[in-house]
């Protein structure tokens, strides 16, 4: 991925393609091997992966960053078609002990939260709160103004806190 992030094309190909076989055999343990949905969901995950490639922490393992982003594809595609699942009890130390996986998947939430606001507002609250620039290194960085930055992440933030509260709790 680290090749790929830095323009090898052939580095890019590779990796599609061993992600596209490692996504098969994840979707098929958890569909069944003759599920209709598996190559669909492969697919929708390699979008997934191309459209986002850029918030991939290279400090982190690539594989817990693809099972992140195929595990939100998975629970989607459960939820359009109304299906619950179960894990058996067996399976949980080994969840919640993986510890590569709980960063990745912080790290793709604050993605997902941080999409929904104006550019302005996403780089001031990326660039303070998460990267740890002043204000006046951010302002100097976004090329937005110090009060700029300021109100953008007082707003950024506010925007944020309500959508996690959700419209139930405002």
């Amino acid at each position: 991925m680290i090749a790929a992030l830095s323009g090898d094309a052939a580095a890019y190909r590779q990796l599609l393609s061993s992600s596209a076989d490692r996504l098969r055999q994840y979707f098929s343990r958890r569909l069944g091997s003759g599920a209709s949905d598996v190559e669909d969901l492969v697919q929708e995950t390699l979008m997934a992966i191309h459209a986002r490639r850029d918030s991939y922490d290279r400090s982190l393992p690539y594989t817990a960053w693809l099972h992140t982003i195929a595990r939100y594809k998975l629970i989607d595609h459960y939820r359009r078609c109304g299906v619950r699942k179960s894990v058996p009890l067996d399976d949980v130390p080994e969840l919640v002990s993986d510890d590569t996986l709980g960063p990745a998947l912080a790290a793709y939430d604050v993605d997902n939260l941080l999409e929904g606001l104006p550019a302005p507002q996403r780089a001031a609250i990326r660039l303070t709160r998460l990267d740890g620039y002043s204000i006046a290194e951010a302002s100097e960085i976004s090329g937005q103004s110090e009060a700029a930055i300021k109100v953008g992440v007082h707003r950024g933030l506010k925007k944020l806190l309500a959508r996690v509260k959700g419209p139930e709790q405002q």
